[in-house]
């Protein structure tokens, strides 16, 4: 009996052994070692960044509002790709990102456009070296200064064709940028559209981004808070004044959030990460040639 023992145990450490081995490597770059990183690479996977900003969101929204957003949303992504055969590698959310309409609030840190530029150039020739060939960027901060910044640094990489990244942006934002369906550095995610709400803009802060923080992190809403704001009923004069940033949008809207968090609703979040998570994935699985 302890010959068979011994044996059984053998097997069974042996197949365990076998499984731990075929199990897939984590997606998520913060979690790999350097040879798994440099497997992936090797192994065609594609880059996956989510690039975000530190910025105040209203008295009841964590500063962090807007990485965290589409760190999860990317989850979904990888998710996506991964269902057609896509192998992709995660990297750590960017925090630091460009801050102009809520520079005069604590808790928007100012970085310069130039260094965010710089850093994400740096980031990108790290990936060539390492052995990547695609690369793609999502944001959940809608600053165009932000924006501009990750376009300046998609195309001077590409312009040096070690690798090739492309910014995907959602149609509204992408068309104030001035992109196109044709543009070489930009892929375009049509978002579903906003539930049905309030006759007046919900851009920041408000039940958009409110509820899906309610699906990402509830822990991080001030519950407390949000259902005692009015909602901010502005004139697209207004708006467009306050997109002007600075002292301008403070005194626009001094609590720091444009729109109706009240309205916001878990549900509601749930449908939005979702729904613009799966834009970015038909975009990229687009590109790749590959029906969503």
């Amino acid at each position: 009996m302890t010959g068979r023992f011994a044996a059984a145990l053998a097997a069974l450490l042996l197949a365990l052994g076998a499984a731990g081995a075929r199990a897939e490597p984590p997606r998520a770059a913060a979690d790999m070692t350097w040879l798994e990183f440099e497997a992936a690479a090797r192994g065609g996977a594609v880059a996956l960044w989510a690039l975000g900003a530190m910025e105040e969101h209203g008295p009841h929204l964590p500063l962090d509002t807007d990485v965290i957003i589409p760190a999860r949303q990317l989850e979904r992504v990888a998710e996506r790709l991964a269902a057609r055969g896509v192998k992709s590698v995660t990297l750590p959310a960017y925090a630091w990102g460009v801050n102009h309409v809520t520079s005069a609030f604590p808790g928007s840190i100012r970085v310069r456009p130039e260094v965010m530029t710089e850093l994400m150039v740096d980031v990108f020739d790290s990936l060539a070296q390492a052995g990547f060939r695609d690369a793609y960027c999502i944001t959940g901060h809608y600053d165009a200064a932000h924006s501009r910044a990750i376009l300046a640094a998609v195309r001077r990489t590409n312009a040096q064709g070690r690798i090739r990244v492309r910014y995907v942006a959602p149609e509204p934002l992408g068309r104030r940028l001035g992109l196109t369906p044709e543009s070489p550095d930009a892929l375009l995610a049509r978002f579903p559209p906003p539930p049905a709400g309030r006759p007046f803009a919900d851009l920041h802060a408000g039940a958009g981004e409110t509820s899906a923080v309610l699906h990402v992190a509830p822990e991080k809403v001030r519950r407390d808070v949000a259902p005692r704001l009015a909602p901010t009923d502005l004139s697209e004069a207004q708006v467009a004044a306050w997109r002007q940033g600075g002292a301008a949008a403070r005194a626009i809207t001094p609590d720091g959030y444009l729109g109706a968090p009240a309205d916001a609703t878990p549900e509601a979040g749930a449908a939005k990460v979702l729904g613009e998570a799966d834009a970015y994935a038909d975009a990229i699985l687009a590109a790749k040639g590959l029906a969503p």
